[in-house]
């Protein structure tokens, strides 16, 4: 930047950048930013299969707990579905004392959120949407088991390794 220097008349210069300093702060600026979208955009994909992973972790917990519970009362069973609606998920099959989560996953089509595959409920046909690319889920009443489905993307596996 250019000192301030006097003019013949009384009147003083403006400070100001010069365009060489202009040039060189833009340059500085586009390599950061080259450099952190990249990164924010892995960040996210990181942050959606975290997601993802915390959510199938409740899910499964939910699914014994409400098990172990049943079991106590003299119902083996494991719960027959895990939605009633498509609207919200994971809430139980709406019978009373068979809630699954305390608070069910509101159902989006976009990146980190659930939706179900089925028509009727109870549902049992899930799908995590995580980069881009939908990792199917499917729940078994008669064994209890939440599972991804078998040879999808690399991307989905990191939701359950």
């Amino acid at each position: 930047m250019k000192k301030s220097k006097q003019a013949a008349q009384g009147h003083s210069l403006q400070n100001a950048f010069t365009m060489i300093e202009l040039v060189f702060v833009i340059v500085v600026l586009g390599i950061l930013a080259g450099i952190a979208i990249p990164k924010f955009a892995a960040t996210r994909t990181d942050a959606q299969i975290s997601k993802g992973r915390a959510d199938i972790a409740s899910i499964r917990s939910a699914i014994i707990t409400d098990r172990q519970a049943h079991i106590i009362q003299g119902d083996p069973d494991y719960i027959s579905g895990l939605s009633q609606n498509s609207t919200t998920l994971f809430d139980g099959n709406g019978t009373v004392g068979r809630e699954l989560l305390m608070y069910g996953v509101t159902a989006a089509t976009t990146d980190g959120h659930w939706s179900t595959t089925d028509n009727t409920a109870p549902y049992l046909h899930y799908v995590y949407k995580v980069g881009g690319k939908n990792c199917a889920f499917t729940y078994s009443p008669t064994t209890g088991r939440f599972d991804l489905n078998t040879g999808q993307d690399t991307i989905c596996d990191k939701l359950v390794d």
